[in-house]
């Protein structure tokens, strides 16, 4: 499936490592990069709006949809700091050296790792329903944390996740989908049927992805942290009302990284770029005008 009036490309953004991109309209540019378990698909309403007047670019992330999957010998090839390397390498060779960036969920922690790394490459950033990685895995705890089941599962070393998954893959990504999702219409059959294909075929990457989350990702959180490293550009996150459930304050947290953050609280359920396009579009366009 593609995004209607949309151009595609492959573009090289590292050794051995092409993004599929679908690229739109004109004028400054947006990077749009989707969560789990979806594919660039998830920002279909939101991009053909933007387009009217931005340049957008909808990638699929490195491990996921049509993008390359490189193996990870390391532990190091789906750190968010590599994923963000490729956005920026993305945009550059397309001829943006400076971009707004929204990302939802997985794309969320590729974006706010740009933001942190590549901050004069960054006009504008949108995170719509995360928290940075650190302060995920510091507000789970209890019996609570069992909403995250999966970071945990993916976390665990190579093998046993990949095979468990990789055993039922539709029922896995499927759970998430259905059990995420705040109205059942959001996501149509044709474009979740879209998602779980591509899912099935990423078992190992998106489970490196998630994996780097618990190892890599921490690391390099906790030397910003530590070095008082902080988001320059105007920054707006969009999510649920997790913090309620859960039991921490989430305007709080986002304050330590970008103090001068619109922080937004949404009704609609996680995949609000499909469920609620339009609350989503206000808040980036506003975003845009600061």
């Amino acid at each position: 499936m593609q995004i209607p009036g949309f151009d595609y490309q492959r573009v090289t953004v590292a050794d051995g490592v092409a993004l599929n991109v679908a690229v739109g309209g004109s004028g400054s540019p947006i990077v749009l990069l989707h969560g789990f378990p979806q594919t660039h698909l998830m920002w279909r309403h939101v991009a053909a709006d933007l387009a009217a007047d931005h340049t957008v670019l909808c990638p699929d992330l490195r491990g996921y949809g049509d993008s390359g999957k490189p193996a990870d010998p390391t532990g190091l090839a789906y750190a968010k700091r590599t994923m963000a390397a490729d956005v920026v390498a993305l945009a550059n060779a397309l001829g943006h050296d400076r971009f707004a960036l929204a990302g939802h969920d997985r794309g969320a922690l590729v974006a706010i790792r740009a933001g942190l790394d590549h901050p004069d490459a960054i006009t504008h950033l949108a995170s719509l329903d995360v928290l940075p990685t650190l302060d995920m895995w510091e507000v789970l705890h209890g019996a609570s944390a069992a909403v995250a089941f999966h970071l945990y599962l993916m976390a665990q070393p190579p093998g046993l996740p990949e095979e468990m998954i990789a055993a039922a893959p539709d029922a896995f990504f499927g759970y998430f989908l259905d059990a995420w999702a705040g109205s059942a219409d959001a996501i149509p059959a044709e474009v979740r049927a879209a998602y779980l294909r591509a899912s099935r075929e990423a078992v190992p990457s998106i489970v490196a992805d998630y994996r780097a989350s618990a190892t890599v990702d921490i690391e390099h959180d906790t030397a910003d942290r530590q070095a008082g490293t902080r988001l320059r550009m105007p920054v707006t996150v969009l999510q649920q009302d997790w913090g309620a459930a859960l039991g921490f304050e989430a305007a709080e947290i986002w304050r330590a990284w970008a103090p001068e953050v619109d922080h937004r609280t949404t009704s609609a359920g996680h995949f609000m770029a499909e469920e609620a396009p339009a609350e989503v579009l206000k808040a980036i366009r506003e975003l845009l005008g600061r």
